[in-house]
């Protein structure tokens, strides 16, 4: 089978797919990109058994059609040192002879049997449920969400981000036990009620291609697998089991202390005075007294310290409350609105945190950060 093909266009589609590949495979062959030509459509697979991923490219140019498994590392390598220019590829599949040709020059790479890499799996028809939903839509509730995903060995459940599908609205979860995340967005109509754990790593496959998509996405999804359809990438990855934890009842429904700050100003604030916060624990103590927060942190074992005052808008009671920076500087980074708005119940409940602004007016941004104590 022969094709040409851009260098660039190639190296654009190899290294989307291409993050899938682990650098500890148990099989060889997952080592591979698996190249598959048939009716002038190039067909290039990556997976590490848990999450394959594919991307099909149109050819103008092709002849014949066949499998064959190609070296990534090498590939990738190779393209990356051309600037654009047409690639002529000639392969042999009984051989397993790959012979790149350009204007000035030939480059022999060695294949290996196209019918060694791993089947893909398949959507079990009576358990299977689908959803189309728009791309911008999926890319958001990812992105709201996945910093907040757990690394818990323990509690698998935890390492993804959980999809809460109803016929009027899809739900994405997210939490490590000390912050939760909830994105909502109403503007669907699924006709299903549904829903899947989806791991991290493909999370993290789909933000980066999300953004460049301009159709709706076709999410197809069993007991077992999730298939992500879009228009040149299709993404199928196992999904995570078990049953995520209730949610909803870790949310504080009363909460009549209520802050409004500049987001910016408060991140800026927190990641200043966080410097002086003990390194094991980087806590950070809030005091909100009228019109006026105060943020500070100490290094006892150092003898160091600071603090600041913010200006803010203040409803409630005095109130002294700590929590660790990384996880509220994190989520402060992941609200997109000028301003924000803290919700406290009193000093041992977890805080809710919520843009003042919404970006649309279909969706429900909620984070959530559990307190810490505040040694005296």
């Amino acid at each position: 089978m022969n094709f040409v093909i851009s260098s660039s266009l190639l190296l654009s589609h190899l290294q989307a797919v291409g993050k899938v590949i682990s650098s500890k495979n148990t099989l060889p062959i997952l080592d591979n990109y698996l190249f598959d030509l048939s009716d002038n459509e190039l067909v290039i697979t990556a997976s590490d058994l848990e999450t394959t991923f594919t991307t099909s490219i149109k050819l103008e140019n092709a002849k014949g059609e066949g499998v064959i498994a190609i070296e990534a590392k090498r590939l990738n390598d190779i393209l990356k040192e051309f600037s654009d220019l047409p690639l002529s590829f000639n392969i042999d599949v009984d051989t397993l002879n790959v012979e790149v040709t350009t204007e000035n020059g030939k480059y022999q790479i060695k294949g290996q049997n196209g019918g060694d890499f791993p089947q893909m799996p398949t959507i079990k028809v009576d358990k299977s449920s689908k959803i189309t939903v728009k791309a911008d839509v999926l890319n958001q509730g990812i992105l709201k969400t996945l910093f907040a995903t757990a690394d818990d060995e323990l509690r698998p459940v935890m390492n993804g981000i959980f999809f809460e599908i109803t016929e009027e609205e899809i739900t994405f979860v997210a939490s490590d036990a000390h912050k939760l995340v909830r994105y909502k967005r109403k503007d669907i109509e699924s006709g299903i009620t549904a829903s899947f754990i989806l791991p991290k790593k493909p999370a993290s496959l789909l933000k980066a291609i999300l953004p460049k998509e301009e159709n709706q996405v076709l999410i197809e999804f069993d007991d077992k697998n999730a298939f992500f359809s879009l228009t040149n990438f299709k993404l199928i990855c196992r999904l995570v089991e078990g049953n995520y934890p209730s949610y909803n009842s870790v949310i504080p429904q009363e909460n009549p202390n209520k802050l409004i700050i500049d987001r910016v100003e408060f991140y800026n604030t927190l990641k200043r005075v966080s410097i002086f916060s003990n390194p094991a624990s980087n806590l950070v103590k809030l005091e909100l007294n009228g019109n006026q927060l105060k943020i500070s942190a100490q290094d006892i074992d150092f003898a160091i310290s600071a603090h600041e005052r913010v200006n803010c808008q203040y409803d409630g009671d005095e109130m002294e409350i700590g929590f660790k920076s990384i996880f509220l500087i994190e989520i402060l980074s992941n609200l997109s609105s000028s301003e924000a708005v803290m919700e406290l119940s009193d000093p041992t409940r977890a805080g809710l945190l919520t843009p003042l602004e919404k970006d649309n007016e279909h969706e429900d941004v909620l984070m959530l950060l559990m307190p810490m104590m505040i040694n005296s």
